[in-house]
């Protein structure tokens, strides 16, 4: 039984589509039917069934699928098990939110530069959705991403997120905004008639006004988009909308950040990383400091 197949297999089931499987790992359809209708000539039984115009697992291919996380977990672990305990060294390829590097990761960067010179940590910056998506790739080895209490992520079984620091956030407004004081969906509902400004790269924050907007008895209209708080801060202060922001964080003269309580909103990051390689000394020593870091007080996401 090849591990090809069985990966092919897993993504498969998490995917729901071979065009969608190949395109993920840079081969054709055709190849992928191949390998499945292999894959089952292999087991002795159908694995997937005519759903429409696609292609749907059946029973015994979504059992197997189950098992194919296990049987790849183990072949990973014994893969990066050659040298249990030897000294980190070699690359590891971290993809992450621009917060997580600049505040956590570039100082345990340049501490291992003396401690392990050995190891090399390449740095990539990227939303969650992106850094998950090169971790499904093989494109890198650790994914620095966040989500929030009002918006939690998917949950995926072939990675384990480690958590890391959590941050409480707010609604920066103009600073001359008659605002008064009261629980998020009271605070919310004075604003009912606001353009609202969100994230460009990632649909959290988004999930998380529009969440509120329809509890304080509204929907929101969604107009702006920015990656850079710096910029949400910005098109505050020249009156195009209001926008969520980390409580913390210096304002702009003309900003305003108005508490939210009740229910609160607040960012949580995580560490996240295949099974299998969990125990890979680069990767182990890089989240262990990671949590390190967090232990020391609480960031936000991309701090001006």
């Amino acid at each position: 039984m090849e591990t090809r197949r069985l990966r092919m297999l897993v993504e498969l089931s998490r995917l729901g589509s071979m065009r969608a499987v190949a395109d993920m790992l840079g081969t054709t359809t055709s190849t992928v039917s191949q390998q499945m209708a292999a894959l089952a000539d292999d087991m002795g039984t159908a694995l997937t069934e005519p759903h429409g115009r696609l292609v749907r697992l059946t029973p015994a291919g979504r059992r197997l699928a189950e098992h194919a996380v296990t049987i790849l977990t183990a072949v990973e672990t014994a893969r990066h098990d050659l040298a249990p305990g030897s000294e980190p060294n070699g690359t590891l390829r971290v993809a992450g939110f621009a917060t997580a590097i600049r505040a956590h990761l570039l100082p345990i960067v340049t501490a291992l530069t003396t401690s392990h010179p050995r190891l090399s940590i390449l740095v990539r910056e990227h939303e969650p959705a992106e850094a998950l998506r090169l971790l499904a790739e093989d494109a890198t080895d650790l994914a620095l991403t966040y989500d929030y209490n009002l918006a939690p992520a998917a949950e995926d079984p072939v990675v384990r997120a480690t958590a890391l620091w959590t941050a409480r956030w707010g609604l920066g407004v103009p600073a001359r905004a008659d605002i008064r004081p009261g629980s998020t969906l009271e605070v919310f509902a004075q604003l009912a008639g606001q353009d609202w400004i969100v994230n460009s790269r990632n649909t959290a924050d988004e999930t998380v006004i529009r969440t509120l907007a329809s509890m304080a008895g509204f929907t929101p209209r969604i107009t702006h988009q920015a990656d850079s708080l710096d910029l949400v801060q910005g098109m505050i202060t020249a009156g195009l909308g209001v926008g969520l922001l980390p409580m913390g964080t210096a304002t702009f003269p003309a900003v305003r950040l108005v508490p939210l309580t009740a229910p609160d909103v607040e960012l949580r990051s995580y560490a996240v990383a295949r099974h299998g390689r969990l125990d890979w000394p680069p990767l182990a020593l890089v989240t262990d400091l990671l949590v390190g870091r967090s232990t020391t007080g609480s960031q936000s996401r991309h701090l001006p």
